[in-house]
């Protein structure tokens, strides 16, 4: 057991959990959460949350088990798609930053589904991040770190009102701006490692 906690593959494990929490960003939805379930029984923000949950774990399996296929059809080399993604992620995060909007939406039989699960908790920011997470730590630390941050969010969404009293709407904001820097970062060192990826493959295509 020891030798585990000491391994590299642990370390994957533990990598992979950082940008999955950063691309879902739990504070910075939390407040999006309580404005689209205000007013609900207990009852039924609760089974809104499982919907989200649900939702949120089939989409993102889902794309694991097809992404790699769809690029082989497609001819998009994983450097392709780190470079895509990280502009992505930088843009959302730029927009956050810059452009900071809040959506309502009425609630209804599928609010859980959409927009809660996709796009709120599985938007691009997530998709591009565990794909990527999948090349640099492997499938089981991506699966693993998805799951226990989807577990946050569960927990998070279901003690939702008593987070924000505590942290105050204005200590949301914050992290959630915290939150979007780290994120800017993540992208933009996914552009270099998607650029640095390319240079080695066309260096090798060359030697060839």
């Amino acid at each position: 057991m020891a030798a585990f906690f000491q391994s590299e593959n642990f370390l994957n494990y533990l990598l992979a959990l950082i940008p999955i929490f950063v691309a879902i960003d739990v504070i910075g939805v939390l407040p999006i959460f309580i404005s689209l379930t205000e007013g609900m029984e207990t009852e039924d923000r609760t089974r809104v949350l499982k919907q989200s949950i649900i939702t949120s774990f089939a989409v993102s399996i889902g794309f694991l088990a097809v992404g790699k296929f769809a690029f082989a059809v497609l001819g998009v080399a994983i450097s392709d798609f780190k470079v895509a993604g990280g502009i992505i992620l930088l843009v959302i995060a730029t927009t956050d930053l810059l452009f900071p909007q809040k959506t309502g939406r009425l609630p209804g039989s599928t609010l859980g589904v959409v927009p809660l699960g996709m796009p709120i908790i599985v938007g691009p920011a997530l998709l591009t991040t565990i794909i990527i997470s999948v090349d640099l730590y492997n499938y089981l630390p991506t699966i693993f770190s998805l799951i226990t941050n989807l577990l946050i969010v569960w927990v998070a969404f279901s003690y939702s009102t008593r987070i924000i009293q505590i942290m105050g709407e204005g200590g949301a904001k914050a992290f959630g701006k915290v939150i979007s820097l780290l994120l800017a970062a993540i992208g933009v060192m996914m552009i270099r490692r998607g650029i640095f990826d390319m240079i080695s493959e066309f260096s090798e295509h060359v030697t060839s």
